[in-house]
């Protein structure tokens, strides 16, 4: 009996020697794993050195890629396309600089303790994940939790990233699909200098407003009644967005608004320069902008169910703007017939800004800038969650969610480059007011060297006296004597600055060297002198 005494204090005593070697063994294994990241003071210089190398060669090659590409634009005098440029060097700097702020403030960020029952409201996952980290830590013995975690803050960069390469490259791909359906409008456009289209259109010709193709097309029963007419432009929007009639109709409306009869301005030159000014507005970024989409982090909890409603706004707006710029061509075309049932040659359109909404045309570009931001922004958003947290993750754990985002992000891209864009750029122009942009690049460098030589001589000819015209010194002026005095510009105004303005041209849109003969109106077909068909 003493011996089994003796014995099994031996046996117990094995059995924790046993023990100690694996207990041991895991102590290590998690000293191991703890001390597995090393820092800068335990990493080698070489492997720093190349890899601050790459990461440096890298921003030179993408910075020297940018530049060769601003070169190109502006040996092709795309001034617009050079401004675009800027806007998205100017979003990813900001956006670098958020991400900056992100690294350096996320300690301090992280040591923000809330209360738990705050934190664990408008969650986008059922289930929380625990973090072992120190200001966690700190915030789990105070009954808290963290406001944002450092893994947290690091995810959301990744986020900030994405986000920037999604929007630059969904602008340039919606663009360039509106351009490549805008290119057609080239042949249209010659159409117009031949003489099959200028006899069809011969000022001494009368027709009906009905008789048109224009008025065939737009005054139906359903035109007069705003309830019938709504629903007809929805769905005259998809097919065909722009028809020639259209393109035909308002360009000779802007023609007759803004220059002299039967002139040969190029309009489709026109519009694509203008569409190119607003794609470097539409490339950037706004206050505005930025804070809707902080509402859709916001509504991204799981409470809200978003997946059902969210991503239908952009599609809901863009058939919208599209609906809108229908009507408001057949609206137009309404105008023009209560002020004449009879038509000379092609039917006039009056250009008006009181056809847009509130009197403004350039809240149309708002409107799309807002619809082509928060696309890209829910299409980045589904990205990064894929990417970090898994296809199927707790941001995604539905199909029903994953179908609606990826067919609402590729269906809002094609009915916006290829619907919704050509409408906006035609119809767009019909303001009041034309753009600055209608000059082409040669011309306005030449006012402005113009202006700036007349100032010159002005000041050192008039030091005390009031300041005189402009135009007495333009017959002085060695720099620009070739330009026709028939334009009337208010050169007082940088052209940075003002978005339209009014020209007045009397005789020629062109620079000529000579004043013009006065063009015959009742002898020509619409401008065309038929003296020199010969």
């Amino acid at each position: 009996m003493k011996m089994l005494q003796n014995l099994i204090p031996v046996k117990a005593a094995r059995e924790v020697c046993d023990e100690f070697p694996i207990r041991r063994r895991e102590d290590m294994a998690g000293d191991e794993e703890t001390t597995t990241a090393a820092t800068l003071e335990t990493t080698s210089t070489w492997a720093v050195a190349s890899v601050c190398f790459i990461l440096i060669a890298l921003s030179i090659l993408i910075e020297h890629a940018l530049h060769l590409l601003a070169k190109y634009f502006n040996k092709k005098r795309r001034r617009s396309l050079i401004h675009a440029l800027n806007n998205v060097k100017s979003e990813l700097m900001l956006l670098g600089f958020v991400s900056l702020l992100l690294t350096v403030c996320q300690k301090y960020i992280a040591k923000i303790c809330i209360p738990r029952s705050v934190g664990e409201t408008f969650l986008p996952c059922k289930t929380l994940t625990e973090s072992d980290s120190e200001e966690e830590t700190k915030c789990e013995e105070q009954g808290k939790m963290s406001l944002l975690s450092r893994q947290g803050v690091e995810e959301l960069q990744y986020l900030i990233f994405v986000l920037a390469f999604f929007h630059s490259l969904y602008c340039v791909l919606t663009f360039g699909l509106g351009m490549a359906k805008m290119k057609k409008w080239e042949s249209w456009e010659a159409e117009t200098r031949t003489l099959e289209y200028q006899f069809t259109n011969d000022p001494r010709r009368f027709r009906l407003i009905h008789q048109t193709s224009f008025g065939k097309q737009h005054l139906r029963y359903w035109s007069e009644h705003r309830i019938l007419r709504w629903p007809a432009c929805f769905i005259r929007q998809f097919y065909p967005s722009v028809s020639k009639v259209d393109y035909f109709t308002l360009r000779h409306g802007f023609i007759m608004a803004h220059f002299a009869e039967g002139s040969n301005y190029d309009f489709q030159k026109y519009i694509k320069r203008a569409l190119e000014k607003d794609f470097g507005v539409v490339v950037g970024g706004s206050f505005w902008v930025w804070s809707f989409s902080m509402l859709f982090v916001f509504f991204n909890a799981q409470v809200f169910y978003n997946y059902l409603w969210l991503p239908f706004i952009p599609l809901v707006m863009l058939l919208l703007v599209g609906t809108k710029l229908q009507g408001i061509i057949t609206k137009m075309c309404l105008d023009s017939h209560d002020k004449a049932l009879v038509v000379r040659g092609t039917l006039l359109v009056r250009p008006s800004d009181h056809f847009f909404w509130f009197g403004k045309p350039e809240l149309l570009l708002h409107l799309m800038h807002f619809i082509l931001f928060q696309n890209s922004f829910q299409l980045a958003f589904f990205t990064w969650t894929w990417y970090k947290f898994g296809f199927r993750s707790c941001f995604h754990d539905t199909t029903e969610d994953i179908v609606i985002r990826l067919v609402m992000g590729v269906l809002v891209q094609l009915l916006c480059g290829y619907v919704t864009l050509p409408l906006y750029a035609l119809v767009t122009q019909m303001g009041t007011s034309m753009r600055t942009i209608v000059f082409t690049e040669g011309v306005v460098e030449g006012l402005n060297r113009w202006r700036r030589k007349a100032k010159k001589n002005i000041a050192r000819r008039n030091n005390h006296s009031a300041r005189p015209s402009l135009d007495a010194s333009l017959d002085n002026s060695p720099s620009f004597n070739t330009l026709d005095t028939s334009f009337s510009v208010d050169l007082d105004q940088p052209s940075s600055d003002a978005g339209y303005l009014t020209v007045e041209i009397s005789d020629e849109e062109t620079v000529a060297t000579k004043r013009p003969e006065p063009r015959q109106k009742l002898g020509s077909f619409e401008g065309f002198d038929s003296c020199k068909t010969s």
